[in-house]
């Protein structure tokens, strides 16, 4: 009993060498099993040679004798009938294997930093970026951080050296000398304490301080 393949095709190591040996071709190209004769008109050879009937259509093929596979590929050009805006295109896409890459943002404005409270992204490097870490004064940065943590310890005023309940204590007292309410209304530092609540939402999970 015949059975069908499950995935419609067989991939047993048997019917690939039989599938081999009736389509084998040899160096020269030629399918040496072909029975199909010369596509050429007038041609009586056989047609060992395969060639694809037109750019459109890669996967349809003339079969020709060695001699008029010859001459065709000599007048064969994928490009026939392209103007030069579809050539250009076609050259753009094939430089990046006909995927072209795409901007992770689709609102390219620049100001992916600002979003996230920060004006200046070389800021987060501090005025002494270039100083020798070895010889750095008692206080000051120790450790590594995340950029988004050491500019919420800069906006907070705080040191690394910090545990998170003195960071928590001075957020607390930054917020309440900033709030409106402590102040009569007056929302002139309304920015500044968005900016204090958005330093300590970046700490107050931390896994770099201790508590």
């Amino acid at each position: 009993m015949v059975t069908k393949p499950p995935f419609e095709f067989d991939i047993r190591v048997s019917a690939d060498k039989k599938r081999k040996k009736t389509t084998r071709r040899g160096m020269s190209g030629a399918f040496e099993t072909s029975n199909k004769p010369c596509d050429f008109p007038g041609c009586s050879e056989a047609g060992a040679y395969r060639a694809p009937k037109s750019p459109d259509l890669l996967d349809e093929f003339f079969w020709f004798c060695k001699d008029h596979i010859r001459e065709y590929n000599l007048k064969w050009n994928f490009f026939q009938g392209t103007s030069d805006d579809d050539f250009q295109k076609f050259l753009d896409k094939d430089r990046v294997w006909e995927r072209p890459t795409k901007p992770f943002s689709r609102k390219d404005d620049g100001r992916a930093w600002a979003r996230l409270g920060v004006d200046d992204p070389l800021s987060l490097l501090g005025e002494k970026a270039t100083q020798n870490p070895g010889s750095r004064p008692a206080g000051t940065s120790t450790r590594k951080l995340p950029p988004t943590e050491r500019k919420a310890i800069e906006i907070l005023d705080a040191r690394d050296t910090w545990t998170k309940t003195e960071i928590r204590k001075q957020y607390k007292s930054l917020v309440k000398d900033l709030h409106p309410d402590m102040n009569g209304g007056d929302r002139s530092d309304e920015e500044r304490l968005q900016e204090v609540v958005w330093a300590w939402d970046q700490l107050k999970d931390s896994r770099y301080f201790r508590e």
